[in-house]
């Protein structure tokens, strides 16, 4: 019977990558004990124990710790319960690179004091809740005692971001941003004046309904058709051109019952749209330019966060030209 070959501790350095002195500790430890001595009493190490020796230098590049090696070599855990485990550990130290990175990047790419890297810090390093509590607070500030539907304080309350799981580094450094705008207490104030004086109207609570938001995103909807059937030289008084002048004649109607709480002349309104803009569609106007002034870096930021591309406030609806030459053609 041939015997199995025997290596001895320098034999086995070479084939594991281990020091000597890490061999002896581990032997000292209790992790891998050699096989045997020579009379000499060096130590000797079977194939088995250089195996077990390559095994307990990858668990510990892995980070690893002592105590869960033995454990797992005493069998008193399993690779995959020791693997899932380190994951989890290993993912939570990623996430925390991917932080401090953003944190790093923003600092080269600004001019940055001490109070602000830490203020950065503490920012990318906020929980799930700690982000969804400070976006709470900034809506509640903002909204509180305005005069308007609780659907659509809920609606601007669903304004906020949502963080991937391995946000990038452009992610991390536009949350850092928006934190940090949320936080601005002349900023809130700003967004506060602005949502109290634009609904400041006894009709508030009925143009801020659900059913007149689903309006205006209707309304919005006509708006771009109408703007992608101008770029793509859509003739204003084509079928095409007439179908979107109607959809958009329909849907401004609805607005405009909406607020007034009557029908609408539709004479009246397609006139008003061959010439200047409607009053309510000229006060939409206004008030969607004022808010992109105000919000469209807040938009912007969360779109970013959220890795979807973000709007252009200032590219909605065709000309008035192209729309009164549709509307003219119905």
């Amino acid at each position: 019977m041939t015997t199995p070959p025997l290596y001895p501790i320098g034999d086995v350095a070479r084939r594991t990558g281990l020091s000597v002195s890490a061999i002896r500790f581990y032997a000292e430890e209790g992790v891998v004990k050699p096989t045997s001595h020579t009379d000499g009493g060096y130590r000797l190490y079977d194939v088995e124990a250089v195996a077990r020796l390559e095994l307990v230098r990858t668990l510990r590049d892995l980070g690893a710790s002592l105590e869960d090696v033995r454990r797992l070599l005493a069998d008193e855990t399993s690779l995959q319960d020791l693997a899932t485990t380190h994951l989890v550990i290993v993912e939570r130290q990623l996430r925390h690179l991917k932080a401090r990175r953003a944190v790093l990047r923003t600092i080269v790419g600004q001019e940055t004091d001490a109070r602000r890297i830490s203020l950065m810090q503490e920012l990318v390093s906020m929980s799930d809740e700690d982000r969804e509590r400070l976006l709470d607070e900034f809506w509640n500030e903002v909204t509180d005692g305005l005069d308007v539907h609780p659907a659509f304080v809920e609606h601007l309350h669903g304004m906020r971001p949502v963080l991937p799981e391995e946000p990038d580094s452009e992610q991390l450094q536009a949350w850092i941003e928006l934190a940090d705008m949320v936080r601005d207490a002349d900023f809130r104030a700003e967004v506060r004046e602005f949502f109290h004086t634009a609904f400041a109207s006894p009709k508030s609570t009925v143009v801020t309904s659900p059913e007149m938001l689903a309006g205006m995103e209707a309304h919005r909807v006509a708006q771009i058709e109408a703007r992608d059937a101008e770029r793509a030289g859509v003739d204003p008084d084509s079928p095409e051109g007439k179908e979107i002048a109607g959809r958009l004649l329909a849907t401004l109607a609805r607005l405009t019952a909406g607020v007034t709480g009557r029908e609408p002349d539709l004479g009246e309104l397609r006139r008003s749209m061959t010439e200047t803009a409607p009053e309510v569609d000229e006060h939409a106007r206004r008030a969607a330019t004022r808010f992109g002034v105000l919000l469209d870096r807040y938009v912007t930021l969360t779109e970013t966060i959220s890795g979807r591309p973000a709007p252009d406030f200032g590219d909605v609806g065709a000309s008035d030209e192209w729309i009164a030459a549709a509307v003219s053609a119905l």
